[in-house]
C-alpha cells in the first residue's frame, strides 16, 4: 500500500512527522549517494532544540544545543576555565526541561578535502515557530555567508516561511534553492496539495554537474518502508491551518473515492 494522496500526506503533520523527519533524510541521502560517486559523500548531521511547547508552559522560548559542545565558565579571580557541571535537584522539586527535538539536515561533503559543499534542510515545525524560527535564520545566514550551497525543504503547511525579497505565491509546500555562486538570486518550486513534489537540482563544486533529488520518490520509499498509510487517522481533523473549502472537497474525495458510474 501507499499514501492516499499523490505528493505529500498532510496527514503527517502531527504525532508521526519526527519519525517521519528522520525517515525522509535517510532516503534522501540513500538517493543521492549513487549519483555523488567517488568524489562525494551524503552524511547525516544532528543538532537538538529544546522544545518546552509540549509541557503546556506557555511563553518560554525554545533552546538550541548541538552536540559535542561543553559549556564553560571562567573564573573571575584565577582567569581559569573549567567545565561548568550541574547538581541534580530532588526528584520533588525537579522542573521540567523541555523535550530534546533532534534536527536532522544532510550535509555534501567532497571527500578530498571534507569541504561542506551542500547542505539539505528539511524543515520541521520545532524550527518554524518562536525561537526555533529565531535560531533556524540565524544558522541559514551562517551558512549563506560561506560558499555553501543551501536547499531548503518545507513540506509543511503550518509555521513561518523563509522569507526572500519578494512576496511568496500561495501554495501548500515550497522547496527553496540558493547556489554559492549566486546568492542574491533563489530558485522556488511551490506545491498545491493535490501536487507531485518536484524532481529539483543537488549543486555540487564547479564544474561537477548538478545531481537531481526527487522527492516524492523519497516520500515514497519512506511510505514503502515504515507503512505509515496504517499508522495515520485519517478519520481525524487535520492540523491546522485550516483547509480551503476546494482543499478538503480535494481531501475528502481522495479518502473516500466515489464510485464510478457504470
Amino acid at each position: 500500500m501507499a499514501s492516499p494522496f499523490p505528493g505529500m500526506d498532510p496527514y503527517l503533520e502531527g504525532e508521526f512527522w519526527q519519525e517521519f523527519h528522520e525517515t525522509l533524510a535517510n532516503a534522501i541521502r540513500a538517493q543521492l549517494m549513487p549519483w555523488l560517486g567517488a568524489k562525494y559523500v551524503a552524511l547525516l548531521a544532528k543538532r537538538y532544540i529544546i522544545d518546552r511547547s509540549a509541557l503546556g508552559l506557555i511563553g518560554l522560548p525554545q533552546r538550541v544545543i548541538y552536540p559535542d559542545v561543553h559549556v564553560v565558565e571562567r573564573d573571575a579571580e584565577q582567569g581559569a576555565v573549567a567545565v561548568a557541571t550541574a547538581t541534580l535537584s530532588p526528584p520533588d522539586t525537579q522542573l521540567p526541561t523541555g523535550i530534546d527535538v533532534p534536527q536532522l539536515s544532510i550535509e555534501i561533503r567532497d571527500i578530498a578535502e571534507r569541504r561542506l559543499v551542500t547542505v539539505i534542510e528539511i524543515l520541521s515545525p520545532a524550527n518554524k515557530a518562536g525561537a526555533g524560527a529565531y535560531e533556524y535564520a540565524q544558522r541559514r545566514a551562517d551558512v549563506l555567508r560561506t560558499a555553501t550551497h543551501l536547499l531548503e525543504i518545507d513540506l509543511l503547511r503550518a509555521g513561518q516561511r523563509i522569507e526572500l525579497a519578494a512576496p511568496l505565491p500561495p501554495a501548500s509546500y515550497y522547496v527553496y534553492l540558493t547556489r554559492a555562486e549566486s546568492r542574491y538570486f533563489a530558485s522556488l518550486w511551490t506545491m498545491q496539495l493535490p501536487d507531485k513534489l518536484p524532481t529539483v537540482p543537488v549543486p555540487l563544486l564547479q564544474p561537477d554537474p548538478d545531481v537531481p533529488l526527487d522527492l516524492q520518490a523519497a516520500v515514497n520509499a519512506c511510505f514503502a518502508l515504515v507503512g505509515y498509510e496504517r499508522l495515520l487517522d485519517y478519520s481525524a481533523p487535520l492540523p491546522l491551518p485550516e483547509l480551503s473549502t476546494v482543499e478538503r472537497d480535494w481531501i475528502n474525495n481522495r479518502l473516500h473515492p466515489q464510485p464510478k458510474e457504470a
